[in-house]
């Protein structure tokens, strides 16, 4: 595979799941790691990722002060407006990370009256301008590739929590349910979803039929599996028999 075909590819990968790693990506595209690193380092330098430790963040995920360009922001504002029509007036809504999640606060009516809590500070930001619904933002540790809070702290304050509703940003899912790469970020989307009524998991197309290494949740653990296409799409029919689709 020539650099530019690589540098394509990780570039996929870093808008689709926001995050790479060094190793899987040595793994997939069939190069050392010092190639993946180098590749990387270009990219970087070219402000096309963000390098970190063992890999790379997308810039569209990163939370900054500027303005960041959105991958597939379109079908994620889709998402979104399909998202808020579950969420009433006086609501308890838990809200995890990620643009997809941004896109839906964005989106609320600007009279819902609702309490949304967080561990995300980028989403806990965004809540800020709504005019009338109450923020609640878990704080702990935070994750400085996630962004969010994460430990034992963050997941015994969820545990206190009964949530109407649990929105879940989604980095990967298939039949065999919602994955994730960092065990950390993991544990506290799993004490999200315990401490909700109804669970929805928010995704892309694209991430439908892929999967990391790390689990969260069994398809069947989910209430609602909410993306860009029409419910009558083909590519939704694995998941229909299982879960309600939006």
């Amino acid at each position: 595979m020539l650099k530019k075909e690589r540098q394509a590819y990780i570039t996929q990968q870093l808008n689709l799941h926001n995050k790479v790693l060094s190793s899987d990506l040595s793994l997939q595209l069939n190069v050392s790691e010092d190639t993946v690193r180098r590749d990387l380092n270009e990219l970087s330098e070219q402000g096309k990722l963000l390098k970190v430790h063992g890999g790379a963040l997308s810039t569209g995920f990163h939370f900054t002060l500027e303005n960041n360009s959105i991958y597939n922001a379109s079908e994620k504002r889709t998402i979104a407006r399909k998202a808020v029509s579950l969420i009433k007036d006086g609501m308890m809504v838990l809200l995890s990370g990620g643009t997809t999640i941004r896109e839906l606060v964005k989106s609320l009516p600007l009279d819902l009256n609702a309490t949304f809590i967080t561990v995300s500070v980028p989403i806990a930001l965004e809540l800020l301008n709504h005019p009338c619904c109450e923020v609640i933002f878990l704080g702990n540790k935070l994750s400085k590739s996630a962004q969010m809070s994460v430990g034992a702290e963050v997941i015994r304050k969820l545990s206190d929590l009964k949530a109407d509703l649990c929105f879940l940003g989604t980095n990967s899912i298939d039949g065999n349910g919602v994955t994730d790469m960092e065990w950390e970020v993991i544990e506290v989307k799993k004490a999200m979803l315990a401490s909700a009524d109804k669970k929805v998991s928010l995704a892309i197309s694209e991430k439908l039929n892929t999967a990391q290494k790390l689990k969260v949740c069994k398809l069947e653990e989910l209430d609602y599996l909410i993306t860009e296409l029409e419910p009558t799409d083909t590519l939704l029919e694995p998941y229909k028999s299982r879960i309600a689709v939006m």
